[in-house]
């Protein structure tokens, strides 16, 4: 059954606060913030495609977090799969972080 688009505004909602609760493990920040989210979209089958990326190549959770964020996100109501695509373009840099997590590490 495909869902409605007030569904999948609902379900846009809930990544947000989803990956809100993911956090990298060398920076106490959650990946949102970090601004390591570049894109999510959810189609009328309740599949969510995630573009996202990693503070750097050589990241040590390079395997391990595109794993949580698909099952965190296959958590919510409505979705059926999530899928995460990695990518370096662009680079993430510090400049990528919200405010709020400039503040949390103590770089405002």
């Amino acid at each position: 059954m495909a869902l409605t688009e007030d569904q999948i505004e609902s379900i846009g909602e809930k990544l947000v606060a989803k990956f809100k609760t993911i956090f990298d493990p060398e920076i106490p920040v959650d990946i949102y913030e970090l601004g390591l989210i570049y894109d999510a979209e959810v189609n009328i089958d309740g599949e969510v495609k995630i573009t996202m990326t990693l503070t750097s190549p050589n990241c040590p959770v390079a395997e391990s977090l595109p794993l949580e964020v698909e099952q965190k996100v296959e958590e919510i109501e409505g979705v059926t799969k999530a899928f995460v695509e990695i990518t370096f373009e662009p680079t993430w840099d510090r400049d990528m972080m919200s405010e709020e997590a400039k503040f949390e590490l103590g770089m405002l």
